[in-house]
């Protein structure tokens, strides 16, 4: 006779079979038979985010920093709701996370009869903001449900796909499912790209004398590849989203400076660009006035991509690391750059970042001290700031394809609960987690997951007492009126001694270093406060696009 379980037990044993090892979420009403499953087989660690929220971008940092399944359990209703603008980030990045949360009982579903947390269309709300959502309607049939939706999150373009149980279905024994035991959750292996579009790929690039390859979040896996194309004098460039491809200390790399005068003046002498992987975003593109060379080719898993932004000259569907790979093969011997080219990039990317530094006013030393005081490995998590719209997104220099993350969405306030979920994901290593108070504060609650987890993140505060990126905007186009723009925050040190945290504080631009590297040695959670009034105003850098200049005018 086969053995009996709940569909709870058969959720908690998937994960395992999934490889989770850390789970994210808030236990409620709906979730509990679970949750319980999960601890009572003590083999997936459950790290309690204050808010769904902010668990929601754990379970997204998870993903992005170890390359596999992240899982956020949420409750019901307006529980699942708080959870949404994490899963529309998490789409943004392309972070497979599985988002399961519960439902009211069956017999109640969808009838408006007001149960705890029922909402109308839940599962149309949730579909809204993640790749896929479904609902599991019979014990017999959840298995199946959730080995689908692990699959379509892992599967690129990956992305989170939210999953409703109802709590009557939970707590169903059925028969154990067979399948439980030979279980393998991965993505279906990537469609092979046509040979004949990758040789016509190879050809172009053959001819080209100045090549450059464009790096993007979908080419992140292909360091590789590319490491062999740059060695063979094919410039590199990334979005901020594909940062670490290639360590960002090789010559051939100028990084994510993709769109500063200087490299934009470079592009007009490029003879042909590769864009792997990337959108292209207006976001990094001054809304697509930025000026790439005129003779392009692209490579994209989803042919959406054909057209998206740019357009291009040639088009080749694939996984990014597996043609850029085949490219490499197939130009060996063949490529002949310009004499000197190799030169005038490591050139370029030095003096790129010698005067985008020199832009920083009081503040340029700060990206060096940083990098100094932290590991090689270091996971760097950052918020949207004046300091990570800056020079955290560009100057600090980042060597893995996994240490960079930051809301490619361009949401505040999530730099917190990603931390906590890079932390949580990579025992051993160190984050350091870089927001402005605006951010620190709008989630600050996650701060105490942290403190509960004793997580080795030094969490660093830009305090400038507002939302300094809002009122370079309002002195833009508004006269300089500050409307909405100041805040009256708690005292860091006081908070980080309620918390039982080591705290730190900068005054001055020197002492960045020191106080940095005593807070990354400091074991569990740390607190730097920059006082920004001490050291002076963050210089202004925002600079409308034409585009949004000529909208206004």
């Amino acid at each position: 006779m086969a053995d009996k379980m709940m569909v709870a037990d058969v959720v908690a044993e998937f994960l395992q079979r999934c490889e989770v090892d850390t789970a994210f979420g808030v236990t409620s009403v709906h979730n509990i038979p679970m949750l319980d499953a999960i601890g009572r087989r003590n083999a997936i660690q459950f790290v309690m985010g204050r808010g769904e929220a902010g668990a929601g971008s754990m379970a997204d940092a998870y993903a992005r920093t170890r390359g596999q399944l992240g899982v956020l359990f949420t409750s019901t209703g307006p529980g699942a709701a708080n959870a949404c603008g994490a899963l529309v980030e998490a789409r943004f990045a392309g972070s497979p996370v599985l988002h399961i949360t519960g439902q009211t009982v069956t017999a109640h579903l969808d009838k408006g009869r007001g149960t705890v947390h029922d909402v109308p269309d839940q599962l149309g709300m949730l579909r809204s903001v993640s790749k896929a959502a479904y609902r599991i309607e019979s014990a017999e049939g959840a298995l199946g449900i959730l080995l689908r939706a692990a699959t379509e999150a892992l599967t690129p373009p990956a992305g989170p796909v939210s999953v409703e149980i109802p709590i009557d279905i939970q707590r169903r024994m059925i028969d154990r499912p067979e399948l439980l035991d030979a279980l393998r959750v991965a993505p279906p292996p990537p469609l092979p790209a046509d040979p004949g579009a990758v040789e016509l790929l190879a050809a172009m690039v053959a001819k080209a004398k100045r090549p450059m390859l464009w790096c993007g979040n979908g080419a992140r896996h292909a360091g590789k590849a590319v490491a062999r194309l740059a060695d063979m004098g094919v410039a590199i460039v990334t979005s901020a989203a594909g940062r670490g491809v290639l360590p960002e200390d090789h010559p051939m790399t100028l990084g994510a400076f993709n769109a500063t005068p200087e490299v934009e003046a470079f592009y007009a002498t490029v003879d042909l660009m590769i864009v792997a992987g990337s959108r292209l975003r207006g976001h990094e593109t001054r809304e697509f006035d930025l000026k790439l060379p005129e003779r392009r080719a692209q490579i994209d898993v989803d042919p959406a991509a054909l057209g998206r932004t740019y357009g291009s000259d040639l088009f080749v569907q694939g996984d990014s690391a597996s043609v850029l790979d085949e490219l490499a093969d197939r130009l060996e011997g063949r490529l002949q750059v310009e004499a000197g080219y190799r030169e005038e990039i490591a050139r370029l990317g030095r003096e790129t970042r010698a005067a985008f530094r020199e832009t920083l006013g009081p503040y340029k030393t700060f990206p060096e001290q940083f990098r100094e005081a932290m590991p090689r490995d270091a996971l760097w998590v950052r918020d949207v700031t004046l300091s990570n719209t800056t020079w955290g997104n560009r100057l600090f220099p980042v060597y893995g394809p996994r240490d960079s993350v930051y809301p490619v969405g361009a949401g505040i306030g999530l730099a917190v609960g990603l931390a906590v979920g890079a932390a949580a994901a990579n025992p051993g290593r160190k984050t350091v987690c870089l927001t402005g108070d605006g951010g620190f504060f709008l989630n600050i609650a996650e701060l105490y997951a942290a403190v509960q987890e004793k997580l080795d993140i030094a969490f660093v505060v830009m305090n400038d007492g507002g939302y300094g990126v809002i009122k370079h905007i309002q002195d833009t186009f508004h006269e300089g009126r500050h409307y909405n723009a100041d805040l009256q925050n708690p005292d860091l040190e006081g908070l980080a001694k309620l918390s039982g945290m080591h705290f730190g504080r900068i005054s001055r631009a020197d002492q960045v270093k020191d106080v940095i590297s005593a807070a990354v040695a400091a074991e569990g959670p740390a607190l730097v406060e920059v006082d920004m009034h001490a050291i002076g105003p963050f210089p202004r850098y925002f600079v409308p696009p034409a585009s949004l200049t000529k909208a206004n005018s």
